[in-house]
Parts: structure tokens; C-alpha cells; sequence
């Protein structure tokens, strides 16, 4: 016989998850064991949590790679990584000495993909001197989501992932799209244009630029080299190819050294730090793309380096993915934009489509909208222009099946 759970109970189970940290509640989990590339299990397959720690267990391999894709200019493929990851619940500031986002895993996407710092791990003349950019000298080799594999198969991006969220949207606040593993969020490329959470929804710019330079003698810090370490030629290749071509000047743009601010955000009405992807007017990329050279956070160690992402739990954690599965059943549908301002699009899995009814409560478990006869259409719009900002909850039903998304509404 079917397990009926009640809605006041799917009330009081979602909003305690809602009172969880972000850290906890943003994962994209697998809970239907889908499968992906070269039939490895994809996106996130489990996450636990404790009072002061978050682990995450992923595959690296994110649904968007198509069954059977061959990377171009590629040799290599990934594989399962088999990752679990430990971030903190309670991130703090790094007062003492900055430390540098390594080679290999800086970051993780909320997908489980694994986010590298903007180096391709090759220097001009091996010299460990002029470090080349990898949007620059590997963008032959990624597929459309700016992802690719490395020779350890390990997958990847160094840049905005522009499948994870929508990059054009720039009505509303961006997402959560991952986390860093200092403990911080990141966010997509538009926020609130003030740091206190009011303004227009603006793109978040950079405070690094090109250097003015018409010779590689000079690194940004001031550096005079010698002639054993001058980089190649502007002629040879252009400005911005290499790292040392870009400067960070205070002020410039949003962002600070780290490529992140502290500021109000929809899910931290509160404030924190956090990080934010860059592009430009074209939406494509720009230096440092994620993060800048170092962390503004603490790091906790097992997620940096060789041989790092294999943390073993030693501490007493709830199993969250459990949780989302007993909530999660067969209807399919998914809701965009999420934060929305002023209307809500839920899209139906066509295999679902038949007899299906929606209902958005708000916190207090109060009906602020009806939807009935779903099937006349597998898109179906929603105004939301008269509700105020908060967290609603938008509830599909079937004969047999019930389904939950969180909303939330940010003018």
C-alpha cells in the first residue's frame, strides 16, 4: 500500500530543512539513480550533514554530458571520482596568511562538479613564471557547458557554468550554483546592486582587469624580471593569455581580491560572504571567472591537493538525502526562474501531465494560489505580482503522487 504522507507533515519537514543551512539544503541529489555518461551515476548521490559539517558525495559527473560524448581536441574522458567533500557549517574569515587556490579541486558546484582555479597547470617556458590561462589555451577542448576532462579523468570547469543556472536572467538575484571550500556560497553572475540587499538586480563586475602593458618584463606585483623570465610576446600571444596579464585595482568593480563581497542575498537575508562567476556585456567569461588567486575563508583540510576529496566521517550526521527521497515522488515538473519577482513557470514532464493540480501555500500553510486540470498544457505560467518577498512552497498533485519545490519570491 502506498505511503500517504500528510501536508502538515511535508510542511514541517520542509521548513525545518529550510532553517538548514544552505550548505545543506542546495545540492542537486540523485535520488532516481539516473545515469549519465558511460552509464556513471550523475550529479550529487548523497549528502550528510552534523552541527558544524557538511559532506557531500559526488561522481563529478554532471547530467549535462550527453550519453556517448567525445570531448574535441580531447584525448581523455572522465570517470567516477567517487568524491566526498567536507565544508564547514560555520565558515569564517581567514585573518592569518591567504592561501591560494591550488591546482585540481578549488570549489564544487552544487551539481558535484569539480571547480579548478583559471591555470592550465603550464607555464611559459616551464619557467613557473607566466602561467597560461586555460579559458585561453584549452577552450578548443570544452564541451557547451565550458566543462571538459583532465588526464586524471577527472571532470571539470574552470569558468561559469552556463548549464547549471540561467546566465542571461537578469531580473532576478542569481542562485546558489555551488560552494566554495571555505565554506562560502556562490553565486551567479546577478545580484542586488547594493550590499544590503536593496537596488536593482545588476551583473556583478570584477575588479581585475588588463594590464596596459606592451611587454611580458613585468609582473603585476612590480616585479622587474630578468631577461631568463621575460613572457612571450604580446605578437605571440595576445593579453590576456597568461595570468600575470591581469591586475587586481581596488574598487574597480563589485567584487574584491577573492572575487566576492559580503552582501544580502535571498538566502541569507542576514548577509554573508560570498563568491559570484563573472562574465561581460557578451556573457562570456572573465579572469578570475570563479574565485580570484586565494580564499577569503578558512580551509578545512581533506578537499585540497593530491590525493584530497576521500574524507572519511568521523562524527555522528543526518542523512539529508533521505529526508528529500521520503518528500520526492513520481510527478516530474521543474520551476523556473527560482528566486522569481513576479512570475513563476512550472514546467511537467509530459509523462505526467494527466490529471494534475497545483497549489502554492504560503509559510503559514495559507493557499495563495490554485491550478486545476494541469494536463491542458506541460508549461504553465504563474503571477506572483501581488505576493510579497518570502518563502513559498508549490505542491503538484496527482491521484496517487504529490511533489514539493521550494519558491522563493524576491521583488
Amino acid at each position: 500500500m502506498k505511503k500517504i504522507i500528510t501536508l502538515g507533515f511535508i510542511f514541517c519537514q520542509l521548513f525545518s530543512q529550510a532553517q538548514l543551512s544552505p550548505a545543506v539544503t542546495s545540492w542537486v541529489i540523485n535520488t532516481t539513480n539516473q545515469t549519465g555518461f558511460d552509464t556513471i551515476p550523475t550529479n550529487v548521490q548523497w549528502v550528510k550533514y552534523s552541527s558544524n559539517n557538511v559532506y557531500v558525495h559526488t561522481t563529478d559527473i554532471p547530467d549535462w554530458i550527453p550519453v556517448g560524448y567525445d570531448w574535441p581536441n580531447n584525448p581523455w574522458f572522465p570517470d567516477s571520482m567517487n568524491f566526498t567533500f567536507k565544508i564547514t557549517l560555520h565558515p569564517q574569515k581567514n585573518n592569518g596568511p591567504l592561501v591560494k587556490c591550488p591546482y585540481g579541486h578549488i570549489a564544487l558546484w552544487k551539481n558535484g562538479v569539480s571547480i579548478y582555479n583559471p591555470k592550465d597547470a603550464k607555464s611559459f617556458l616551464d619557467s613557473s613564471v607566466w602561467f597560461q590561462n586555460a579559458f585561453y589555451f584549452e577552450n578548443n577542448t570544452f564541451d557547451n557547458c565550458l566543462g571538459h576532462p583532465n588526464g586524471l579523468h577527472e571532470y571539470h570547469t574552470h569558468v561559469n557554468p552556463q548549464c547549471l543556472y540561467d546566465k542571461y536572467n537578469d531580473t532576478v538575484h542569481s542562485p546558489i550554483i555551488g560552494f566554495v571550500f571555505d565554506g562560502y556560497p556562490i553565486y551567479g553572475a546577478y545580484a542586488y546592486q547594493d550590499t544590503n540587499g536593496t537596488g536593482t538586480i545588476t551583473r556583478m563586475r570584477t575588479s581585475y582587469r588588463l594590464r596596459s602593458i606592451t611587454d611580458r618584463t613585468i609582473l603585476p606585483d612590480g616585479t622587474v624580471l630578468d631577461a631568463l623570465h621575460y613572457g612571450p610576446l604580446l605578437s605571440q600571444y595576445q593579453l590576456g593569455a597568461y595570468i600575470e596579464d591581469f591586475e587586481f585595482v581596488p574598487g574597480l568593480g563589485d567584487l574584491d581580491i577573492h572575487n566576492g563581497r559580503f552582501c544580502v542575498t535571498p538566502e541569507y537575508p542576514a548577509g554573508t560572504y560570498a563568491y559570484f562567476v563573472t562574465i561581460d556585456d557578451n556573457y562570456e567569461p572573465v579572469y578570475p571567472y570563479v574565485l580570484g588567486p586565494t580564499y577569503y575563508g578558512t580551509i578545512q583540510p581533506g578537499n585540497l591537493g593530491p590525493n584530497s576529496g576521500f574524507n572519511v566521517i568521523s562524527e555522528t550526521v543526518t542523512d539529508f538525502t533521505t529526508a528529500i527521497s521520503k518528500l520526492n515522488d513520481e510527478i516530474s515538473f521543474s520551476v523556473f526562474p527560482n528566486p522569481t519577482s513576479d512570475v513563476l513557470i512550472v514546467s511537467v514532464n509530459a509523462k505526467n501531465s494527466n490529471e494534475i493540480s497545483a497549489s502554492l501555500y504560503d509559510v503559514k500553510g495559507r493557499v495563495v494560489r490554485t491550478l486545476n486540470n494541469f494536463a491542458n498544457s506541460n508549461l504553465q505560467t504563474i503571477s506572483l505580482a501581488d505576493l510579497n518577498d518570502g518563502t513559498y512552497l508549490l505542491q503538484l498533485r496527482s491521484n496517487e503522487n504529490s511533489t514539493i519545490r521550494k519558491i522563493i519570491v524576491v521583488k
